[in-house]
């Protein structure tokens, strides 16, 4: 691998992104070492700007760091997955409800137009399941960005890296894709209602029937 070029941001940024990435992807695998000689090797850059993006990873839950043993993908309990898509379902939910009340018409099709997009991924026979997870994802954090809260954001956007962990994403389940899109139909249809309770009671479910799938 030839070695990275410093861009506007900074060198441990751009580490941290490509780490992120081997590790969504599984190429750095849960419970696996971090061997930080071969990757600053592979990149071409030395280990201080590594063990700075191993920090940035590590805050985000991403990286488990062990005294005199170095840093590990962290691996995902059942637990851990419980209690992130727990409070994924508080944050997203109170988010729906504020679009619901909020937005504006133009802000509404926005959302049916993502949606109509993830019906398409779906289509009988011809499901492409990493398009459809990429627009899911789409959807919920244009959803987020509508109800506009910065804090919430953030919270969220750590939550679900960590949700990223879980080897077995709860679409690659049979039929969860099917149920999942059933589910975003019922939260267009609360948004377009207007209806703040509902929307935000058919997030939770939502949320709740992914956990499951998950499991």
């Amino acid at each position: 691998m030839s070695a990275l070029t410093l861009t506007p941001r900074a060198l441990y940024e751009e580490v941290a992104e490509l780490l992120r990435q081997r590790i969504f992807k599984r190429e750095l695998e849960p419970g696996s070492w971090i061997d930080e000689l071969k990757i600053a090797d592979e990149y071409g850059i030395s280990r201080t700007p590594l063990r700075e993006a191993l920090k940035v990873l590590a805050a985000e839950g991403l990286v488990t760091m062990k005294v005199r043993r170095g840093a590990y993908v962290t691996e995902v309990s059942e637990k851990d997955l419980a209690d992130v898509y727990h409070l994924l379902s508080l944050l997203e939910s109170d988010a729906a409800a504020v679009v619901a009340e909020r937005a504006t018409p133009a802000q509404i099709a926005e959302m049916e137009a993502l949606h109509a997009e993830l019906e398409a991924a779906a289509k009988p026979g011809k499901v492409d399941r990493d398009l459809f997870f990429s627009i899911n994802e789409r959807f919920h954090m244009k959803l987020l960005a509508l109800a506009d809260n910065r804090w919430r954001d953030q919270m969220v956007a750590d939550l679900r890296k960590v949700m990223k962990l879980n080897r077995h994403n709860s679409l690659l389940k049979s039929g969860r894709i099917e149920e999942s899109l059933a589910e975003h139909r019922s939260i267009m249809a609360a948004l377009k209602s207007r209806d703040p309770k509902a929307t935000a009671q058919r997030m939770h479910e939502h949320f709740s029937n992914g956990l499951e799938a998950a499991g």
